[in-house]
């Protein structure tokens, strides 16, 4: 089996490093914001090009966090993309915003920013964008559109963490930017975690607030707000894993190209796309088939790993029925939730495997093409 995400391959490589730190924090016995979450706030802040970090308990929290200290509420419209996790509109409806959806490029997956003024209406407070599968957007003509309307930025960089639009890092472009540290990501831990990033100093100081249960000083608290604290443990492993960072998003970025090139001339199959000025670090790579759900059968029984991110756009969800959206509302990502399927994408990947990948994936595409024509 060559799985999706090596995470047993990656914890191996780094096991003496990992398994001292995690003893480290266990003998100094300071387990909630301790030293390895102020430093690893330092150290992402820098990286990400911005001025402030706080750790949070998970992503969807650094959303959620991200648009309560926007102060966007009850009333306001919070416009992304439907062709992402719940995640995104889940911190939306947290806060008592409602969603709009703007549908995507075809090429990139996101946000496709020539639709996004017409969305804005009297209500509009903020705009989401989503870096997907580690795809920078398109922010230069996005932030010009929320400066001409005076509109926040929250941007979800759950899945894209160091990828760079004309040079500079996702997550410092807006008001603030949010990270995951699910295991599967870039730079993930071993359970939750998450982060926001910001160069708005009120955004972070609010959002270092919330995530204490609204206080500033211990048992004195301002406003209502909640235990959404990055564990000293999690974080001491991601400051491990932090040190391999670039190296791993180079390795990203070569296998996808390399894919790109086994794959090219492959009828029925479309490769990712990076559009100008950006590079992509690639969490997923994600191609376009004919047949999805019976190519991902067979490369299953292949024995290669393959996922649908993701199968149904948030607009056909149940949890979204009350917006009123129809099928055909949103065509470019229904298309895409019909035909996207992610490869094996991981740093540790091998040459060999990668063949073997584009071998049995061409079997697929072939298998299922012959018993279309049958049918």
């Amino acid at each position: 089996m060559i799985p999706i995400c090596d995470l047993q391959q990656q914890y191996q490589q780094l096991k003496p490093q990992i398994d001292a730190a995690m003893q480290a924090v266990c003998a100094d016995g300071k387990y909630i914001l301790g030293p390895n979450v102020q430093a690893l706030e330092k150290e992402l802040a820098a990286y990400c090009d911005c001025a402030h970090a706080a750790g949070v308990a998970n992503g969807t929290d650094a959303l959620h966090l991200a648009l309560r200290a926007l102060r966007i509420g009850p009333g306001d419209e919070v416009i992304t993309t439907p062709f992402t996790f719940v995640a995104t509109t889940e911190a939306i409806g947290i806060v008592g915003a409602t969603p709009v959806f703007v549908d995507i490029d075809p090429q990139t997956f996101n946000m496709d920013v020539n639709k996004l003024e017409a969305a804005i209406t009297p209500r509009t407070k903020c705009i989401m964008p989503v870096h997907l599968y580690g795809q920078p957007c398109d922010m230069d003509p996005l932030m010009a559109i929320a400066k001409k309307h005076n509109l926040s930025v929250v941007e979800d960089c759950c899945q894209a963490i160091g990828a760079t639009y004309k040079g500079r890092k996702v997550g410092s472009f807006g008001d603030a930017g949010c990270i995951s540290f699910f295991p599967s990501k870039n730079l993930g831990c071993f359970g939750d975690g998450g982060m926001v990033v910001a160069n708005n100093k009120e955004v972070f100081e609010r959002v270092e607030m919330l995530r204490r249960h609204g206080g500033k000083v211990k048992y004195h608290h301002c406003e209502l707000g909640l235990n959404s604290r990055l564990d000293e443990l999690q974080a001491a492993i991601v400051r491990i894993k932090f040190q391999h960072l670039v190296d791993w998003s180079n390795a990203r970025h070569r296998h996808a190209m390399r894919y790109n090139r086994l794959l090219n001339g492959v009828t029925g199959v479309i490769t990712p796309s990076e559009i100008r000025d950006v590079r992509c670090v690639y969490h997923q790579y994600t191609i376009r088939v004919e047949n999805r759900d019976a190519v991902s059968k067979h490369l299953t029984a292949a024995g290669i790993g393959n996922m649908v991110y993701y199968p149904v756009p948030l607009h056909q969800q149940e949890v979204h029925a009350d917006l009123g959206y129809k099928l055909g509302s949103f065509p470019i990502s229904e298309e895409a939730a019909a035909h996207c399927l992610s490869l094996p994408m991981f740093p540790e990947l091998t040459e060999a495997q990668q063949d073997e990948v584009v071998a049995k994936l061409k079997d697929a595409v072939a298998a299922t093409s012959t018993l279309r024509k049958s049918a």
